[in-house]
């Protein structure tokens, strides 16, 4: 099964990105995924069940613990892969996926979120 996890990390800060959504975006980024799309506005990440529990996992233990007040996710499943199956969300032949950066809530500040394309590990 592919999931797709959309998050967010609290308090806001409009000046700089707090340690909270550094650490957050920091996990996202280092966790086994297909796809990540982190920004100014939003954080996605696409990739099997197993990979994206963990991450959620990492990322809620260390935002909380580096000072987040709330964290706000979303977790769709978004198909089934296996071979020559395209699931929807994106999941395509070949193990490829396509972030679509769907979500809508501040993350890490200045929008120097440097998400990974398609196929990046």
């Amino acid at each position: 099964m592919r999931l797709r996890v959309e998050f967010t990390t609290e308090p806001f800060d409009l000046d700089e990105a707090p340690a909270h959504a550094l650490v957050a975006r920091e996990v996202i980024q280092a966790a086994d995924l297909d796809a990540v799309d982190v920004g100014p506005f939003g954080n996605t990440a696409e990739g099997e069940a197993d990979a994206v529990l963990t991450a959620v996992d990492s990322l809620l233990r260390r935002a909380l613990g580096a000072g987040a007040t709330r964290v706000s996710l979303q977790v769709n499943v978004i198909g089934e892969r296996g071979p020559g199956t395209a699931g929807r969300g994106g999941a395509r032949e070949g193990g490829g996926a396509v972030a679509d950066g769907g979500a809508g809530a501040y993350e890490n500040g200045h929008g120097h979120g440097h998400g990974r394309q398609e196929g990046e590990r």
